[in-house]
């Protein structure tokens, strides 16, 4: 039975952008697939699941990683909590976003690295102990900066609860986070639990399609009554490709810029382009409930996140191919 478990772990995981899509998709026709998780008030245990799994995959070798290249994942982690939240401010204003509209875009671009940019460093041959390294650095500073980043940028717009993003943060990243850890020291050299970290990705996948679908749900009235829900919609795809795309650019171009090699280059565009965008939508249902537009953008991310990264993945290891 853990066999089979296993098999469907390494399906999702590399069919994690069908699986939202279907996620977001069910939520529009079969509504009460997620309704339950915003009954129960579930979405902080969903979230905190997935930062459980990551942490449960984090070894000592990765902290000491962090340690060996203190200067470059400094810079990796800069280029997270700069690139990204003033691309979204510019093109906030570039596109002349409403208030909850552009906090939402901001929220995505101040938030940290999500795990599944480690796997599209895996596949597109990049630097994956880099990727950990940075991944586990901005999720440890991201309750402090993130809540400081949206206020400082988005704080004229709408009333922003920098506090209580803060302590939410706290209990849904660093905390399972840490557990996570914990379970992996302890218990590292057990055999099942090496059995149990290979359905990690299957539960980190199923839970972030549950935040994906609890997103759409609580979004999708308030775009059926706008009026025009379908050019709100078409706007706000327009602006996550560019905020996404430029990421991408922008993190290779600073790889570049720093003489990195081309392993590492490609970790950092992944890495800046890809945001934990599972958290902003968390996030923007938790701490922004009286601007429930905040969280179109967030979910819109969440699922093109997980597609573009595993387009550009997929060509960074075609264009590997082509060379050879």
């Amino acid at each position: 039975m853990l066999r089979i478990f296993q098999a469907i772990s390494r399906f999702m995981g590399h069919y994690t952008s069908a699986v939202v899509i279907a996620a977001a998709i069910l939520a529009v026709f079969v509504p009460e697939a997620f309704s339950w998780i915003k009954t129960l008030g579930a979405g902080n245990l969903i979230l905190g699941l997935i930062m459980l799994t990551m942490g449960c995959t984090l070894s000592t070798d990765d902290f000491k990683i962090v340690l060996r290249r203190p200067l470059d994942i400094l810079l990796g982690t800069l280029a997270q909590f700069t690139i990204m939240p003033f691309v979204a401010f510019a093109l906030s204003k570039l596109f002349g976003l409403s208030p909850e509209l552009s906090v939402g875009i901001i929220l995505v671009g101040c938030c940290p690295g999500g795990v599944s940019s480690n796997i599209m460093s895996f596949l597109c041959k990049g630097d994956v102990a880099f990727s950990v390294g940075m991944t586990t650095v901005s999720t440890i500073v991201a309750p402090i900066v993130t809540p400081l980043m949206v206020y400082f940028l988005a704080g004229e717009e709408i009333a922003v609860d920098a506090w209580g993003m803060f302590q939410n943060m706290l209990i849904v990243t660093l905390l399972p986070v840490a557990v996570g850890c914990m379970f992996n020291f302890f218990f590292s050299q057990k055999s099942y639990f090496a059995d149990i970290q290979l359905c990690m990705p299957g539960i980190s996948v199923i839970c972030l399609s549950l935040i994906v679908g609890n997103a759409v749900l609580a979004a999708l009235p308030h775009l059926l009554a706008s009026g025009n829900g379908f050019t709100l919609l078409l706007l706000m795809l327009g602006v996550v490709f560019c905020h996404n795309t430029l990421g991408y650019l922008l993190g290779f171009l600073l790889g570049s810029f720093f003489g990195f090699n081309t392993a590492k280059k490609r970790t950092v565009s992944i890495e800046v382009g890809m945001q934990n965008a599972g958290l902003a939508t968390n996030l923007a249902l938790q701490t922004f409930t009286a601007n429930p537009l905040v969280v179109i953008p967030c979910a819109i991310s969440c699922a093109y996140h997980s597609i573009s990264g595993t387009i550009l993945a997929n060509l960074f290891a075609a264009y590997d191919r082509r060379k050879k």
